[in-house]
């Protein structure tokens, strides 16, 4: 793992609370779902990561910049708090990746004469169209 998964973690607030979904009656007398809950300020993000990771959290980002992920789908506190985890270690990942450059694609002459040339046959049917006069039929 690289530094900054390893200080996030760290500064990771974990609570357990009550979840619903499977479990029968467990559900009703264990807390195992887990709420995950990081400051994104506190990891000192450089500012194309910090807006890559706000764009990818959505509405998972509170106004206060924290983090907040919530993992209900195992039946015990730790297989939740590890799926929490790697959601968590997936999303600072991804923020991470520095999207590629979109090269400008470039026509050669025959091809911008093609496509003029299309436009033009699409401009006549256009112009072609129009009401139709009575003394026509």
């Amino acid at each position: 793992m690289d530094d900054l998964i390893e200080r996030a973690l760290s500064q990771v607030e974990e609570s357990f609370i009550a979840s619903s979904g499977p479990g029968g009656q467990n559900v009703n007398k264990v807390a195992t779902a887990v709420q995950l809950r990081l400051n994104v300020f506190a990891l000192r993000l450089s500012p194309p990561v910090f807006n890559r990771l706000k764009t990818l959290a959505g509405n998972r980002m509170t106004s206060k910049g924290e983090i907040i992920l919530t993992a209900r789908n195992y039946r015990t506190q730790e297989a939740n708090r590890e799926d929490a985890r790697t959601r968590l270690t997936q999303l600072l990942e991804e923020a991470r990746k520095e999207p590629k450059k979109r090269a400008k694609s470039r026509v050669n002459r025959v091809g911008k004469e093609k496509r003029i040339k299309a436009k033009k046959n699409r401009g006549e049917v256009k112009a072609n169209r129009g009401k139709v006069s009575r003394r026509d039929w």
